[in-house]
């Protein structure tokens, strides 16, 4: 019985897709088109960002880091042209992309 267990939990938990927080998707193609994350940060600190993190989520590119302006956030970018889509801190928006 717990073998059946064990493995129907395995199956769905292979079968489900990897999670997205949500809070911002990018329909920006296949990951082969996508400019890279260490590109996107080198451009953030010639802009001023300090930049602690970066990972894809939702299709985007999600950083973790300080803006020019000394808040510590949370951006989303679009990973082919980089265009800043999402900033918020501590659950403020801070700037969306109309």
């Amino acid at each position: 019985m717990m073998t059946r267990l064990f493995l129907a939990a395995a199956a769905l938990a292979v079968a489900s897709p990897a999670l997205a927080t949500g809070k911002m998707t990018c329909k920006a193609g296949p990951q082969s088109g996508w400019k890279s994350q260490d590109a996107l940060k080198a451009s953030l600190v010639k802009q001023g960002w300090q930049v602690r993190k970066s990972k894809v989520d939702g299709g985007c590119y999600e950083v973790y880091g300080t803006d020019p302006q000394g808040n510590r956030v949370e951006a989303y970018f679009h990973p082919v042209s980089f265009e800043k889509l999402l900033v918020s801190r501590r659950g403020q928006v801070l700037f969306r992309k109309k």
